[in-house]
C-alpha cells in the first residue's frame, strides 16, 4: 500500500504539471519539470527536458549580384525571398519589409551572435560582415553571411560602382566641367581685377623696403670699416699696443653681448640672410601702414587666386581629374627647397 501510494502521488504530480502547462492562462514553457520521491520520501532534484526544436540556420546567397535571404514567414508555411541592398538599406528598412510582407509578424529584431540587439539605423552592409540572428515573434533564426570575403559579393559591388561611375561621367561630367570652368574663369577675372591696384602699391612698398634694408647693410659695413680704421690709428699713431689691447678686448666682448641680445629679442641666430629678411619685413610693414596697404587682405586674395588657378589646371587636364589638388605637380617643376 505504501508503494502504491507513492506511485499515485507521482502520477498526480505529473498530471498536475501537464495540466498547468496546457492551461490557456499559463505562460509558454520550454521544459517540463518532473518531481518524484526517493525511497525514504525525500524529494530529489528536478529534471528539465526541452520541448522546442533548435533554431534553424539560414544562409544568405547571392543572386544577380545581390544578397538574397530566404526566410520562412510565420503566417504561412512557405519561404519568402528578400533582396537586400547593402549600401542603401538599414536594419529598419529590412524589418519593415518583413512586416509589410507578413502582417502576422509583431516582433522583429536583428541580433548579433551574442544576442545583443543591433541598432535600427545600422547599415545592412555592416550587418552582412559576419553572422547574425533574426528574431521573428518567438523564433530566432541563425543567419550565416558570406561576409566581405565572398568573391562574388566583392566583384559584383565593384562592377556596380564602376558602371555607375562611368554612366555618371558620360552623362554629367562634360556639362559639369564646362559650368565649373566658366565659374572659375569669372572668379579668376574678379580676383585679378581686385589684385591689380594692390599689386602696384605692393611693388612700390617692396622697392622702398628693399632700398632701406640695403642702406642698413651698407651702414653696417661702413661702421665696421671706420671702427677698424680708428682702432688702427690709435694703435700705431697715438697709443701703443699694450694700451689698445684691453680696448679691443672690451669691444669684442660688447659685440658678443650684442649678438646674445639679438637672439634674446628675436629668438633667432644672427645670420646675415635672416637679418636682412627681418629688416626687409620691418620696413615693408612700416611702409605699408603709411601707404594704407592691407597686407592681410592681399594675402587672402593671393591664396584664393592660387586655388582657382590650381582648379582650372585640374579641369583642363582630363588625366588628373580624380586626383586631389595636393597630388598634382607639373612634371618639369622641381620640388620646393626647404
Amino acid at each position: 500500500m505504501l508503494r502504491f501510494g507513492r506511485v499515485a502521488k507521482l502520477h498526480h504530480g505529473v498530471l498536475r504539471c501537464s495540466l498547468s502547462l496546457s492551461s490557456p492562462s499559463s505562460k509558454s514553457c520550454s521544459a517540463i519539470q518532473v518531481l518524484y520521491l526517493s525511497r525514504h520520501g525525500a524529494p530529489r532534484p528536478a529534471h528539465y527536458y526541452s520541448t522546442l526544436p533548435p533554431a534553424p540556420d539560414i544562409s544568405i546567397q547571392y543572386k544577380y549580384g545581390r544578397p538574397v535571404l530566404s526566410l520562412p514567414l510565420p503566417s504561412r508555411s512557405e519561404l519568402c525571398q528578400f533582396s537586400l541592398r547593402p549600401m542603401l538599406m538599414t536594419v529598419t528598412d529590412f524589418l519593415s519589409d518583413i512586416q509589410r510582407e507578413d502582417p502576422g509578424v509583431t516582433i522583429a529584431a536583428v541580433l548579433n551572435t551574442d544576442g545583443e540587439k543591433v541598432c535600427s539605423t545600422t547599415s545592412i552592409d555592416i550587418v552582412l560582415n559576419k553572422d547574425f540572428q533574426l528574431l521573428i515573434n518567438s523564433t530566432t533564426y541563425r543567419i550565416h553571411s558570406p561576409g566581405r570575403g565572398s568573391h562574388e559579393h566583392a566583384t559584383s559591388i565593384d562592377d556596380m560602382k564602376t558602371v555607375v561611375h562611368m554612366l555618371h561621367s558620360a552623362l554629367n561630367l562634360p556639362e559639369h566641367q564646362l559650368l565649373r570652368q566658366t565659374q572659375l574663369l569669372r572668379r579668376l577675372d574678379t580676383l585679378k581685377q581686385e589684385l591689380g591696384p594692390m599689386e602696384k602699391v605692393r611693388a612700390q612698398v617692396a622697392r622702398r623696403a628693399e632700398s632701406q634694408s640695403m642702406r642698413v647693410e651698407w651702414a653696417g659695413l661702413a661702421f665696421l670699416s671706420l671702427q677698424g680704421a680708428f682702432l688702427g690709428y690709435l694703435t700705431w699713431f697715438v697709443f701703443a699696443w699694450d694700451v689698445m689691447e684691453p680696448v679691443t678686448y672690451f669691444i669684442t666682448y660688447a659685440t658678443s653681448m650684442g649678438f646674445l641680445a639679438y637672439y634674446i629679442l628675436t629668438k633667432q641666430e644672427l645670420l646675415y640672410p635672416d637679418a636682412k629678411d627681418r629688416q626687409y619685413l620691418h620696413f615693408f610693414h612700416k611702409r605699408a601702414a603709411m601707404e594704407h596697404f592691407d597686407t592681410h587682405r592681399y594675402n587672402i586674395l593671393r591664396d584664393q587666386l592660387a586655388t582657382v588657378e590650381s582648379d582650372l589646371k585640374r579641369l583642363r587636364n582630363p588625366i588628373q581629374l580624380q586626383l586631389p589638388v595636393d597630388h598634382i605637380q607639373p612634371i618639369n617643376q622641381s620640388p620646393p627647397i626647404n
